[in-house]
């Protein structure tokens, strides 16, 4: 492998078989195919800020379990899209005796050597392959020919990553949009507090001042209580008043009369004299035809009447 380089030279190719790095200046590090998952795909999207929120369903049955970190860039109409596990890499690195102070970007191999029109050896064992626009590992002794891998020429793209728990990798940018971001949430939700605050005292005003004027109770639970007693009452009264307007529209013989009314427990029980067993089913029949509940008994030609009110 790429073990060691010039000091004009300040690329260098990471792979898992590697071995160990002697450097003494910061490099840009390309990390190899092994280390990253690389998809080229066509989305309903105009924009790779759009891509990123549908990254990790893309990935949902490529990958296998763990954490993972997620990146994209557009070339025409389709995107490249990658998975990589942070803390596989920064482990490689770490073996392969680079110190984090020695970095100074890290890209994938694929937006930088995608280029390549025929296989290239990485050592004796891997050649990088493009086919069908994505670039592969693939053994060395497929290939008839290949020809060496040559960094001291190649111009890095913009398309760098940055690794999870490298300070040093921190994107300033990033972190400096992520508190802004945080401050203006912070902002609106403090905003949206005081006029939410603000409403709730203009209502507790409204409040105190209505049942002021109402003569209501202090509590809504009084209220609630006071309405249903008074609910109770005027439907109570409502039937009193249908069903003593049907009684008294009842047209009596001259020898029968309404001798007495009585309202008791919400009860309402009326007597006609003069109204002989078996006489008195006129009277119940106009008092049904009214769809009026009521209960009756004659004794001694007194008719008993009782409605529940």
């Amino acid at each position: 492998m790429f073990s060691k380089f010039n000091k004009q030279i300040d690329t260098i190719f990471l792979d898992k078989d590697s071995k160990e790095f002697s450097i003494k200046e910061r490099v840009n590090v390309i990390i190899s195919p092994s280390l990253y998952w690389v998809q080229k795909v066509s989305l309903p999207v105009k924009y790779v800020r759009e891509v990123y929120a549908l990254l990790p369903s893309l990935f949902e049955d490529t990958l296998p379990k763990g954490v993972y970190s997620y990146s994209a860039y557009k070339s025409g109409d389709e995107f490249y899209i990658f998975a990589y596990d942070d803390k596989l890499i920064l482990d490689t690195l770490s073996h392969k005796k680079i110190n984090s102070s020695q970095i100074k970007n890290v890209y994938f191999a694929q937006s930088e050597l995608s280029f390549i029109e025929t296989p290239v050896k990485i050592d004796e064992i891997q050649s990088l392959y493009v086919k069908d626009d994505i670039l592969m590992l693939i053994p060395s002794v497929w290939l008839k020919e290949n020809s060496d891998l040559n960094l001291a020429t190649l111009t890095l793209s913009k398309h760098k990553i940055t690794l999870k728990q490298f300070s040093h990798l921190v994107n300033d940018k990033s972190l400096y949009t992520l508190i802004a971001i945080a401050s203006v949430l912070l902002v609106l939700i403090a905003t949206e507090y005081f006029i939410t605050m603000d409403k709730v005292s203009k209502t507790r005003t409204m409040k105190e001042k209505l049942f002021s004027q109402h003569k209501l109770k202090s509590t809504m639970f009084q209220n609630r209580a006071m309405l249903k007693k008074l609910s109770n009452t005027h439907a109570t009264q409502t039937n009193l008043r249908i069903y003593m307007g049907n009684i008294l529209k009842i047209a009596l013989k001259k020898e029968r009369y309404l001798s007495l009314v009585e309202v008791k427990n919400k009860t309402l029980k009326v007597e006609f004299i003069g109204v002989k067993l078996g006489n008195e089913s006129r009277i119940i029949k106009e008092l049904q035809s009214k769809k009026v509940p009521f209960n009756s008994s004659v004794k001694d030609e007194l008719l008993r009447l009782e409605f529940k009110l």
